[in-house]
């Protein structure tokens, strides 16, 4: 049974006691001054209050003062008095036996006349083992997040070992062809490397994409361009980011056009630039690698597509995006195109691509 007194014939009283004895839920009934008027069963078991001896009492005054908070009491003078509305107050509260708890207080004003007396409606929830479970998924988000972080660093840490490996070997070799191919295997090595420290210092696995594509491009250029003041290799990209799977597709495709450009754009020892571009509009997205090099041949159409090439195509398809190559004549510039309305026009480009 709730703790009230015998049931007054005043019928709004008469109401409120019935629903603070009828109640589940921690309830406590107060008149205007913050004395309690009732309190339901609920309440006295959970916060471990005698129900004999709690009716008439001030708020402040039950279990062992440990209501007798301030800044509650101002709150529900307030509330009492029509100034303000105690919506969703949390407090701790210490209890005798209970330790701290984490409690959550809604008041109701109860005005049923210009003549009825004012009374307070309290609904007390005890939230602590709620946080507890909270606060745990919290801390567990966060060790998982530092592991992958650390997973991350030693990922390209061992991709980059397994680099230098493989260009020790290409230096060491006596056949071109041999070392031409351990060279290729070195960069596309080192643009996974790339993206990993760089998914190891972003966000919520999202990559920014130009400090991304910078790091690439001085690996790629570490391990291929021999003199850098003959060929340079630079980016301009705005500040878009991605996932890190589309990332990974974007960065294997600038590492093959990279290397193709630096392969057979400057024969003979010719000085010249490779810019890599990227910019963004909506879902919307262009990355475009260009030289200033000798060009297309002229029977390039009828020549064999090589490995770099068929990757780069397969990339595109995976992207749900077109290859676009220009040659005017003086330079090659190759475009990956991922265009929203092209996707709608083509129902075989999704959106879905989109970086």
């Amino acid at each position: 049974m709730a703790a009230h007194p015998p049931l007054h014939p005043d019928g709004p009283l008469s109401l409120a006691l019935a629903v603070v004895g009828s109640s589940t839920a921690p309830l406590l009934l107060l008149d205007q001054s913050l004395k309690v008027i009732a309190a339901s069963t609920s309440f006295c078991r959970t916060f471990d209050i005698d129900p004999d001896r709690i009716v008439d009492r001030f708020l402040g005054e039950i279990g062992i003062g440990e209501w007798n908070r301030p800044q509650l009491r101002v709150l529900l003078e307030a509330t009492a008095d029509g100034d303000a509305a105690i919506d969703a107050y949390e407090m701790d509260l210490k209890g005798p036996r209970q330790g701290v708890r984490k409690l959550v207080i809604n008041a109701q004003r109860l005005v049923y006349s210009d003549t009825d007396p004012v009374r307070l409606l309290l609904t007390i929830q005890d939230v602590t083992d709620a946080r507890a479970d909270s606060q745990l998924r919290d801390d567990l988000l966060r060790e998982k997040a530092v592991l992958l972080q650390e997973l991350q660093h030693r990922v390209a840490n061992s991709l980059q070992i397994i680099a230098s490996v493989i260009l020790q070997s290409a230096k060491k070799t006596t056949s071109d062809e041999t070392r031409l191919h351990l060279t290729d295997a070195h960069s596309r090595v080192m643009s996974v490397a790339a993206l990993q420290q760089q998914l190891a210092t972003s966000r919520l696995g999202e990559v920014e994409l130009a400090p991304y594509f910078i790091q690439l491009c001085k690996s790629i250029g570490a391990s291929m361009i021999h003199d850098p003041t003959r060929l340079s290799l630079r980016v301009e990209a705005d500040e878009s980011s991605t996932t890190a799977d589309v990332s990974v597709s974007l960065g294997l495709i600038v590492t093959e056009l990279v290397i193709n450009a630096l392969k057979h754009a400057f024969p003979g020892g010719r000085s010249g630039t490779i810019v890599v571009g990227y910019s963004s509009h909506g879902p919307n997205w262009t990355l475009t690698v260009r030289d200033d090099g000798v060009g297309m041949p002229k029977d390039a159409a009828s020549a064999t597509p090589g490995l770099g090439t068929s990757i780069v195509e397969a990339l595109g398809k995976q992207l749900h995006a077109r290859i676009q190559v220009e040659s005017p004549g003086h330079g090659t510039m190759v475009s990956v195109i991922h265009s929203q309305l092209e996707a709608v026009q083509n129902p075989s480009l999704s959106a879905s691509g989109t970086p």
